[in-house]
């Protein structure tokens, strides 16, 4: 599949559009790397901007990459952070980047972080992006700790996770943890298949131990969406997994959308123009909404399951 994403920044009064593309880059198995990106958009001297937060992992190597978008859009700032298990003088460090002519100062400490089966961190962590002594984005639980460390004071203007993307690895059962409120805990997300074999191909889609979505004759059924209850939340499940049927294996993914929110209605969809997920020859994309009040309502988790043959 190939998807292409573009944002560009915008003064406070102007949130950044949020309708786009994603993007994704070609993998294949001897460049196989687990990462996870996630996007906000962060309030930065007065302007909204695009940060990118990427964590990947292979056999050899573990680090972080934060990039911060420049207001024209067309170059960035960035930094990368080593996290080598043998490096452990680099899991607490400072660094300081030039955004725009703005100073923007990158403290983090994984010294303690613990890990699943991803590349990013789901406890005893901090990464901290500070600017005029406020911090614009804090990633982790250890916040106490962060606000020490940088003595600056809690951003006046929330940071707005705009949608997560993950690359995963397995032969048959991917996993990942993602929370769809900010306020709420997260959830555990299993994709589990069977496309060998003598049996039909099927598909078990589960959340925090639940099967939700159990698809069988899948070469039939291998593009498609269900809306699911998720402690009374409603989440859309949107998949498509042509590649892993119909195309050399570990050479193609399965493509996973979870949406937290009830699905639109013909006459939402007619009035901001986007028609939500469609497909064309193995393309996918994906139109969030904003808001009457400009910030995003929206987020969404795109899941790229590799298999490992």
């Amino acid at each position: 599949m190939a998807f292409s994403r573009s944002m560009r920044s915008h003064s406070l009064s102007q949130p950044p559009p949020l309708a786009e593309k994603i993007s994704e880059d070609p993998i294949t198995s001897k460049t196989a790397q687990s990462t996870v990106t996630c996007v906000y958009t962060v309030s930065i001297a007065g302007f909204w901007r695009k940060v990118t937060i990427l964590w990947c992992k292979n056999l050899m190597n573990h680090s972080l990459n934060i990039s911060i978008h420049s207001l024209e859009g067309e170059f960035h700032n960035s930094c990368k952070i080593d996290l080598k298990p043998w490096h452990f003088w680099s899991k607490k460090g400072y660094k300081s980047i030039d955004v725009d002519g703005n100073h923007v100062e990158v403290f983090w400490d994984v010294r303690s972080a613990k890990y699943s089966s991803c590349p990013e961190p789901y406890s005893d962590f901090y990464v901290a992006l500070v600017c005029d002594e406020e911090v614009v984005l804090l990633l982790g639980d250890y916040k106490k700790k962060a606000y020490k460390r940088t003595k600056s004071r809690p951003a006046l203007i929330d940071a707005i996770l705009f949608y997560k993307k993950e690359n995963v690895f397995a032969k048959k059962c991917f996993s990942t943890r993602v929370r769809f409120d900010e306020r709420k805990k997260m959830h555990d997300i299993v994709v589990e298949s069977s496309t060998s074999g003598p049996k039909d191909p099927e598909m078990w889609i589960s959340i925090d131990g639940l099967v939700l979505i159990h698809i069988k004759n899948l070469q039939w059924k291998f593009r498609g969406n269900q809306t699911v209850m998720v402690n009374k939340l409603p989440v859309q499940v949107f998949w498509d997994v042509h590649d892993w049927l119909f195309s050399t294996p570990g050479t193609g993914h399965g493509f996973f959308i979870f949406k937290p929110g009830a699905p639109e209605s013909e006459s939402d969809k007619e009035e901001s123009g986007h028609g939500g997920m469609e497909s064309d020859s193995g393309s996918a994309y994906y139109s969030t909404r904003s808001s009457s009040n400009g910030a995003s309502q929206d987020f969404c988790l795109f899941l790229h399951c590799w298999k490992l043959e």
